[in-house]
């Protein structure tokens, strides 16, 4: 071997070796920074949180570059000092971890992790301003990355943010924002964005149910059915259908709104919403009042399986005994199971439900008092009061609208406190004499006709007669 080859081989050694010494000095100091971190996570555990946001820092500073374990010592920081209520420090740390999502960690991971955090900030203040500036910088952020999937996906986010603590001035600002971006140049709906639409317009119908615009809720109900480009979200097609549902109701559109609920009940059954169980108390509801007692709303397929529900077993037994009109058990179960408004677990726990029990109370008894007087021409008014339990007032209401209904023929007579009861006459006898005489007057009137007919071709023949005896015997009429 020459001694440049030796050189040369020298080199070659001593260039991999220096290789080898900067790829275990790079693992090393990612151990460092693994170490570090665990450490920190460790110190968050105490009662002085801040040691760990002073290690977590200490894990930013120690990478070289912005990458994945700066990234998840910022969350912890973040979270940390939110916990604190250091807002100022929140917002600051939130910031920084912002400019990691561009190229130091995955967009999946990045969208996963602040979505994560935006829940955990939203659930943890009532500082309507915070919650402002905190999904303000997000959007930003997003918007300067170019991210516009998870721009959209936030703005949902603080626009549901917004409809369940009832701000509706900020929800509006927010829904006007995401139309604006779910709309082509022309102003129509970018139907490319359909699905993005339809949430949009769900939380739209949903404030609108809330605000009892019913103007506006049909309005757009209707056009969010016409929406065939996207392929939305059961939960979704839930939320829109039980608005629909809710706006059918009313307006005292029983048979609409059952069909809304089911298929409220239907697509949150499939999305494993929990929402399927009030909406199911709702169709059951809708049932009782569209007055078809030849439909089980438990006869589904879908439905079946939630009959023995517990939550649901008590509208079970009312809808069956509104079926069969036994206003003794019907009342038994609302007394049993109704609750109170406001309170939790029983049937007229929902306000809403609580708001149309009275209609349902007022068809049951109207039911129960049409059966019950079938048999009689007089009855005390008093007594109907008794057996229903309620005062004889409300009792005299109720009679009072099945008269105007038409369902009972009678009158109230306030003087003896009775009703009393117009049987129709039986009005066989005379329809069949009133019968006989029209016949009697056709057959006659057809009979004069035919004379009339015979006594005119008489005349003529008698004159046709003369005629002919006036030409035999020369009589020529002349003097």
């Amino acid at each position: 071997m020459s001694d440049d080859d030796f050189m040369m081989a020298s080199d070659e050694e001593n260039y991999d070796f220096e290789y080898e010494d900067d790829d275990v000095a790079s693992n090393a100091s990612n151990v460092d920074i693994e170490n570090k971190y665990y450490n920190a996570k460790a110190l968050k555990e105490d009662d002085d949180p801040e040691p760990a946001i002073e290690e977590f820092l200490g894990v930013v500073d120690l990478e070289p570059e912005k990458g994945e374990w700066g990234f998840k010592a910022l969350k912890q920081v973040v979270k940390l000092l939110f916990r604190r209520g250091e807002h100022d420090r929140t917002l600051r740390y939130y910031t920084q971890l912002l400019t990691y999502t561009k190229s130091a960690v995955t967009r999946n991971y990045s969208e996963k992790s602040l979505n994560n955090i935006l829940d955990y900030v939203s659930a943890g203040t009532t500082d309507m301003k915070f919650m402002e500036t905190f999904y303000s910088t997000t959007l930003t952020a997003l918007e300067d990355a170019k991210n516009e999937r998870l721009w959209l996906k936030t703005n949902l986010k603080l626009a549901k943010l917004w409809l369940d603590r009832g701000e509706y001035n900020r929800l509006t600002k927010i829904l006007k924002v995401l139309h604006q971006a779910c709309q082509m140049d022309d102003g129509g709906d970018d139907q490319s964005k359909g699905t993005y639409l339809l949430e949009v317009y769900a939380l739209e119908i949903q404030m609108y149910t809330e605000t009892k615009n019913n103007t506006k809720l049909k309005e757009l109900y209707n056009r969010t059915l016409q929406i065939n480009s996207a392929i939305p979200h059961p939960r979704i097609m839930g939320v829109i259908r039980e608005c629909g549902g809710k706006m059918h109701m009313s307006e005292k559109q029983w048979e609409k709104a059952r069909e809304d609920f089911f298929e409220s009940f239907r697509n949150y059954d499939e999305a494993g919403s929990l929402q399927r169980i009030q909406v199911l108390k709702y169709l059951v509801l809708a049932v009782m009042l569209s007055n078809t007692d030849d439909i089980n709303p438990f006869e589904s397929q879908e439905t079946k399986p939630y009959k023995s529900n517990p939550q649901i077993a008590a509208m079970n037994s009312l809808v069956d005994a509104y079926q069969r009109s036994d206003i003794h058990e019907f009342q038994r179960i609302l007394r049993e199971n109704g609750g109170a408004k406001g309170t939790s677990g029983g049937i007229m726990s929902d306000p809403f439900i609580h708001f149309y029990l009275d209609d349902v109370l007022r068809r049951i008894r109207a039911k129960f008092i049409v059966n019950m007087i079938a048999p009689y021409s007089r009855i005390e008014i008093d007594y109907l009061a008794k057996i229903l339990n309620i005062d004889a007032e409300e009792m005299e209401d109720l009679l009072v609208m099945l008269i105007l209904d038409g369902q009972v023929q009678g009158k109230i007579d306030e003087v003896s406190g009775r009703l009393e009861i117009e049987v129709a006459p039986d009005t066989g006898a005379e329809e069949a004499v009133a019968g006989t005489e029209k016949r009697e007057r056709e057959q006659a009137a057809r009979q004069a006709s035919a004379n009339d007919t015979r006594f005119k071709a008489l005349e003529t023949w008698s004159g046709s007669v003369e005629k002919l005896s006036r030409i035999a015997f020369g009589v020529t009429g002349r003097a």
